[in-house]
């Protein structure tokens, strides 16, 4: 089939343009075909229902379908038990792909299985499903009843979002990575900057996978319906990227934000707010009882090197609890392979099972009242990881790091990672 006229999209309207076979702009209604419907355990027993209970049971590509237990594995009480055991059952009676206790949290996984290509569309019962967008995947999150008609039908419907563009330019100085760049982008925008909007991410060539994936999941923490990095460096050597997956300079914005990557420094976000971010030197001194290195904005390999690489011959200081959760089973291989977990457990780091963890507050490191805790995750409500009374500051794993080392939120003292040149 002949592609439709692209000239002067965005990636948004792009991708839904060749999905949908006409050309689409924003605020257009269309109806697409979906590449992969993800289902996370702690939604799957409504997705069930709804398949099975109001669409009629019927599921047209159970080949594009993957359950994924990760929220709360392994089971942290009886009824979690249950319900993961009905859907592991579900998932291979209808011939879904299974993804089971200890393969990992559900975006890092569809990634290293190939699942989220650029130029597709994929759907997640998880908010952060806007994680696909690091490659180029119109990737975003639903929920039961859009997730449900999704998987029985193999479509969806979309209403073609307004673009806000990020250019990021300049280089990263030493010891400032991509969470320091998407909590900055974020307090930029504000929580609900980019509502429903595609978060279109111009990075400089030199940014990993991984990095383009954590500024790709903290999209949806400005309120954006979907996050797109447009495939570049690392992504187009590694991925198939269609000749038609370009930055168009006629596109239309409905806002243009410039960040000069030089000029950034270390951030944290305060609670209880995503969107408080401010420079961590403002926090210099606050005692912190737990910290948290994980999920899927910061729990791969990339992430680990940097917290070992801090910790490599030291301890974490008394009084304070490391928590280190790979995001995956393949992280966790390569981290005990490169000798990454011999170090961290040196330090005195506590290692759990590849998945969430505690990143919503259900098992594996709940926090108590009055607890601070230093987490590399997306997410900072009150009650996010435990008790209300208890504060999350996010932060990169390098502030994580020094924080576990010293007890307290601080600056290092020898100042930072190795120089890191992205041009």
């Amino acid at each position: 089939m002949r592609p439709p006229d692209l000239a002067g999209l965005t990636l948004a309207e792009r991708i839904l343009s060749v999905r949908a076979g006409r050309r689409v702009r924003a605020g257009d209604l269309v109806v697409v075909d979906v590449d992969q419907v993800m289902v996370v355990d702690s939604i799957a027993p409504s997705v069930i229902r709804r398949i099975e209970g109001d669409l009629g049971g019927r599921v047209r590509n159970p080949e594009r379908v993957s359950f994924v237990l990760d929220h709360v594995a392994p089971a942290a009480n009886v009824e979690v038990a249950k319900a993961q055991a009905d859907a592991r059952r579900y998932a291979r009676e209808r011939g879904f792909r299974l993804f089971d206790v200890g393969r990992g949290i559900c975006h890092q996984v569809l990634m290293e299985e190939g699942l989220a290509q650029p130029g597709g569309v994929v759907l997640g019962s998880d908010s952060h499903a806007t994680t696909y967008g690091a490659v180029g995947c119109f990737g975003t999150g639903m929920g039961a009843t859009d997730i449900a008609l999704a998987a029985a039908s193999g479509k969806t419907w979309l209403k073609v979002p307004e673009t806000v563009a990020v250019k990021l330019t300049g280089t990263l100085p030493a010891g400032v990575s991509a969470k320091d760049v998407a909590l900055s982008v974020i307090r930029e925008l504000t929580a609900d900057g980019a509502t429903y909007a595609s978060l279109e991410l111009h990075t400089p060539d030199g940014f990993t996978l991984s990095e383009r994936m954590t500024l790709a999941n903290l999209a949806v923490e400005a309120g954006a319906k979907v996050g797109l990095v447009p495939p570049s460096g690392e992504v187009r050597e590694r991925f198939s990227v269609p000749e038609w997956l370009v930055v168009d300079s006629r596109a239309r914005y409905a806002r243009v934000v410039e960040l000069d990557l030089g000029a950034l420094e270390p951030v944290v976000a305060a609670p209880p707010f995503v969107d408080n971010v401010h420079p961590l030197t403002a926090f210099t001194g606050v005692h912190v009882d737990q910290v948290f290195v994980g999920t899927c904005t910061n729990g791969r390999l990339d992430d680990l090197h940097v917290v070992a690489d801090i910790l490599r011959g030291k301890r974490v200081a008394e009084g304070t609890r490391l928590l280190v959760i790979p995001a995956s089973s393949q992280v966790l291989e390569a981290a005990a392979a490169d000798g990454t977990l011999s170090t961290l457990l040196a330090a005195g780091a506590v290692l759990g099972t590849p998945g969430c963890g505690p990143c919503m507050g259900r098992h594996m490191g709940v926090l108590a009242p009055g607890e601070v805790c230093v987490s590399t995750s997306n997410r900072n409500f009150v009650g996010r990881m435990g008790s209300p009374e208890a504060q999350i500051f996010l932060a990169s794993p390098a502030v994580a790091a020094r924080a576990a080392l010293s007890g307290t939120l601080t600056l290092a003292e020898d100042a930072a990672l190795p120089e890191r040149a992205v041009a």
